[in-house]
């Protein structure tokens, strides 16, 4: 059982991904609530079984995966139906944290979930570490990554709490800023990730020293 569980968060297209990957690479075990989120609600599950009887048949695939994109629709359009949800799911999830980060065996792990504070799953681990970047970096780097509309992706961005109270949550924070300029991402493409990767170094090193005194 690891000695130090770091809760790692983010708003969306912050780069949680990239920054858990080189944690991953120093040899730390990840915990990802967006990867038991969907193992919940896996083929032939009880939760999955619950949705379809709750909203109906339709939201279930040909193949018996739920219909994310259906499912996502409704609960946004209606709060009754996200509340109904979260109920069913947020137990499951929480449930399912706990046994994994029971079962990490590095010194130290790190638990990644976007709403990490909005789920108070911050109350499951010692340290909130923050990926920060501009509202603006989230929604040009979302509209690269995804098919969403700019809409889409602020609607997101309104649901999750605000940089400003992220931020005010945090313990360590990583810049994942990058330059807006083409010309300078190009150019600055190695010294960025570079820098990134240090930050993520110092980390390491911080939590492997608070290790060593619990």
């Amino acid at each position: 059982m690891s000695k130090l569980v770091i809760g790692l968060t983010g708003g969306i297209g912050s780069g949680k991904t990239t920054i858990t990957d080189i944690f991953q690479t120093l040899g730390v075990d990840i915990i990802d609530a967006d990867i038991i989120a969907r193992q919940v609600v896996a083929i032939n599950s009880p939760a999955l079984s619950a949705i379809a009887q709750h909203f109906g048949a339709e939201f279930i695939e040909e193949d018996g995966q739920l219909n994310r994109s259906l499912l996502r629709n409704r609960i946004f359009s209606s709060e009754a139906d996200k509340l109904w949800l979260n109920n069913l799911l947020h137990p499951l999830i929480r449930e399912n944290i706990i046994a994994q980060t029971k079962a990490a065996s590095s010194d130290y792990c790190i638990l990644v979930a976007p709403l990490l504070i909005e789920n108070n799953l911050n109350l499951l681990v010692d340290k909130v570490l923050v990926v920060d970047v501009s509202e603006q970096t989230q929604i040009e780097r979302t509209l690269l990554r995804d098919s969403s509309s700019a809409e889409v992706i602020k609607s997101i961005m309104d649901s999750q709490i605000s940089r400003t109270e992220r931020l005010e949550a945090a313990d360590d924070i990583i810049n994942n800023e990058t330059p807006t300029n083409n010309k300078e991402i190009l150019s600055n493409k190695t010294d960025q990730r570079t820098d990134i990767e240090k930050q993520v170094r110092d980390l390491n090193q911080k939590y492997l020293a608070l290790t060593k005194m619990v």
